[in-house]
């Protein structure tokens, strides 16, 4: 397999430390997560050549997401960068019976606020053999649903 290209939002995570409740923390833990950015980072590390699609804002947190997908080898130079925010989901680990929860903050993030013009999917597509999104991104809205249709 020549390359694999994933499409789809990446967020900031935030999680209390440990399994403390979202009313216990006093502090936060900082990540980035994505279903999609998720396969590719662990594709990768199956040795699959890979590059993820998405839109990040023009700022820090862009660049520190943009920075963690590149330590695990994952391409970025199909990111698309603007937009105001970078979409944040809060994670409470669950513990023994307690399950896990999450909130989700991404009204008016990068990738939400994206049209169908804005990728060029036939140069993204060029050399890869594989195309990964799932059903998660068109629901973020109307302009990542026009992506994806425009796409496939």
């Amino acid at each position: 397999m020549k390359k694999v290209v994933t499409f789809g939002e990446i967020m900031l995570r935030l999680n209390p430390p440990g399994f403390l409740r979202f009313r216990q923390a006093r502090s936060f833990e900082a990540s980035y997560g994505g279903g999609e950015a998720n396969v590719a980072v662990s594709l990768v590390h199956y040795g699959v050549a890979t590059d993820f699609v998405t839109r990040l804002p023009k700022n820090d947190l862009g660049d520190a997401c943009i920075a963690q997908l590149k330590s695990h080898g994952v391409g970025t130079d199909k990111i698309i960068r603007g937009g105001d925010r970078i979409g944040i989901y809060f994670l409470e680990n669950g513990a023994a019976q307690r399950g896990s929860k999450v909130i989700y903050d991404r009204a008016g993030s990068s990738i939400a606020t994206m049209d169908a013009k804005m990728i060029d999917w036939d140069a993204v597509l060029t050399d890869a053999d594989w195309f990964h999104w799932t059903g998660i991104t068109p629901a973020i809205g109307p302009g990542p649903r026009a992506v994806c249709r425009e796409g496939h």
